[in-house]
């Protein structure tokens, strides 16, 4: 474990949280329903967020879990780290902020979160922390636009402004996505049980289904099943191909 034993966990606001998600995670932006923001701290400086919220459409994915009230879960929006952190340092993190939510926030049960196999990886972190694999699909939401910049059809379907105005997605694709190309590759989604009595209602995927639909990806790049497990291993320590099973307050976690 090294080093990474003396990182600490607290909550930061979001003034702090936004601009090192920003400049560190892959996508270049945050997430407008974070609303818990962990800091991870070493050597007095922040190296690493984890934000968590609401997931954008929270009816489609409550019934993952059940029991699960309205208010009892949460959606792991972003994690960005740079790389000043050692080895094991992700997964060290989001225990001790799994352990503060318990702590403080005890209705929490559950936590989603997507690992994005078009333009980042595969989900080496949510493995290595206990996370079981719930869907592997092929993207039909991400695209990339001109100017560079990427965006996700989620992120169109939730502005009241565009929807008022075009009635539809569909509608606004036809009309407004000359020069968009759709990224090509896939979504996985994961979950994470804080209360064990609770049940998972979809089927739990193997992590070898990664590689037998040709999802695997590592730092944005296509990768094959012995380079991930090597990379894998050179971030968190070996990981089977096999599933496993500073204060938070109430007011903070997304209802």
């Amino acid at each position: 474990m090294g080093r990474a034993k003396e990182i600490i966990v607290k909550v930061i606001p979001s003034k702090v949280a936004v601009p090192f998600v920003k400049l560190n995670h892959y996508s270049g932006t945050v997430s407008n329903t974070s609303s818990l923001h962990f800091g991870c701290f070493l050597d007095n400086k922040l190296h690493g967020v984890m934000s968590f919220g609401r997931p954008m459409d929270k009816s489609k994915v409550i019934g993952l879990v059940q029991p699960s009230l309205w208010n009892e879960m949460l959606e792991l929006n972003r994690m960005a780290f740079d790389d000043y952190l050692p080895k094991y340092s992700e997964s060290r993190c989001f225990s001790i902020a799994v352990k503060l939510i318990k702590k403080n926030a005890p209705h929490i049960k559950w936590i989603l979160s997507y690992s994005d196999a078009c333009d980042c990886g595969d989900g080496t972190i949510y493995r290595a922390s206990g996370f079981n694999l719930t869907l592997i699909k092929e993207n039909r939401d991400l695209f990339l636009l001109p100017n560079g910049s990427k965006i996700h059809s989620m992120t169109i379907k939730s502005s009241k402004t565009i929807m008022n105005k075009y009635g539809s997605w569909k509608k606004f694709l036809d009309t407004e996505h000359k020069g968009w190309e759709k990224i090509v590759g896939f979504q996985l989604r994961y979950i994470y049980l804080i209360d064990k009595t609770c049940k998972i209602t979809v089927p739990i995927l193997p992590f070898s289904k990664i590689d037998e639909m040709g999802a695997g990806m590592y730092k944005g790049k296509k990768i094959t099943q012995a380079e991930r497990h090597k990379c894998d291993n050179s971030v968190i320590g070996s990981t089977p191909d096999l599933q496993s099973e500073g204060g938070v307050r109430n007011d903070l976690i997304a209802q």
